[in-house]
């Protein structure tokens, strides 16, 4: 078998969490919010959060959900197309926080910087910068 990417990753929300993700990844990290409508309407149990052409994050809602407890497993690394600087100033006008910068984690796609943040329900989102060419 080989893979050829990701196409997805699911992670559950409080049942009330879609303002908080609408307020986060949309309105703070100006990522699209796809298929709420259908959501809102009881079509589908979860909605997007639109990263590139192929890629989304399932946010489901659910009443059982509970907060990750730990830090370095229940993450979501991205590769954006901006320098960190860039995101720094991005996340400060937007009111969200950093948690930590570094400067080279090792990531699927090499070395470069990175910004943690912390969604509203305890996902740690890493941003990181595209590796550069040897």
């Amino acid at each position: 078998m080989q893979v050829r990417a990701i196409d997805h990753v699911n992670l559950r929300i409080p049942a009330d969490g879609l303002d908080d993700a609408r307020a986060f990844y949309a309105d703070g990290l100006g990522l699209e919010l796809e298929g709420v409508e259908r959501f809102e309407s009881g079509d589908k149990p979860f909605f997007d959060v639109r990263l590139s052409p192929a890629h989304v994050i399932h946010l489901w809602p659910t009443e059982s959900f509970e907060p990750p407890t730990a830090t370095n497993y229940d993450h979501v690394a991205l590769v954006v197309d901006e320098s960190v600087e860039t995101v720094i100033d991005r996340l400060d006008d937007a009111g969200i926080g950093v948690e930590k910068r570094l400067d080279a984690p090792l990531g699927a796609t090499g070395e470069a910087a990175a910004v943690y943040v912390r969604d509203p329900f305890g996902y740690r989102v890493e941003l990181k910068e595209p590796v550069e060419p040897a």
